[in-house]
């Protein structure tokens, strides 16, 4: 499992999601990767695209978390066509109602997978997206993932 998401400005709003996954026995060993690693990942040869490739290895699932913002972070962009070329299950999930301890709720952002099209159909079509809070995402995030997984074959 591997989750995309613009750090900076939502690593609240993910951490409730991650914790929401990890607490349940699933998800014990489900990794998750912070701010230090990311830095780390800017000093060292080949940079942020290498640790991007390295923590995609052997996952079979990308989940994208986009709040206000996400759509036009590169990172995500990147890690969204590196997962569609390992052949991953993608889904998106819209964090934007869900409450940072700071901030609160956020404005809605555009669904980063509006990006990319194969064959002229939109990824929005071909993956699932989903709200955190309106679709019940701490009950339902492990069947997303399970979903994800099977429509991906794997």
């Amino acid at each position: 499992m591997f989750f995309s998401f613009h750090y900076e400005r939502d690593v609240r709003r993910i951490q409730q999601v991650r914790n929401s996954w990890v607490v349940r026995q699933r998800g014990d060993t489900q990794p998750f990767y912070d701010g230090a690693d990311f830095e780390d990942a800017k000093r060292r040869a080949g940079g942020i695209q290498k640790w991007i490739d390295d923590q995609l290895k052997g996952c079979s699932v990308t989940a994208v978390l986009f709040g206000a913002e996400t759509y036009h972070r590169e990172w995500v962009k990147y890690e969204i066509e590196q997962s569609y070329k390992n052949k991953m299950g993608i889904l998106a999930i819209d964090i934007h109602n869900v409450r940072d301890p700071l901030h609160g709720t956020d404005p809605q952002g555009r669904n980063p997978l509006e990006h990319w099209n194969v064959n002229g159909k939109p990824f929005t079509s071909i993956y699932r997206t989903y709200d955190w809070v309106r679709d019940d995402g701490y009950n339902n995030i492990a069947r997303w993932i399970e979903v994800a997984a099977r429509d991906a074959g794997r």
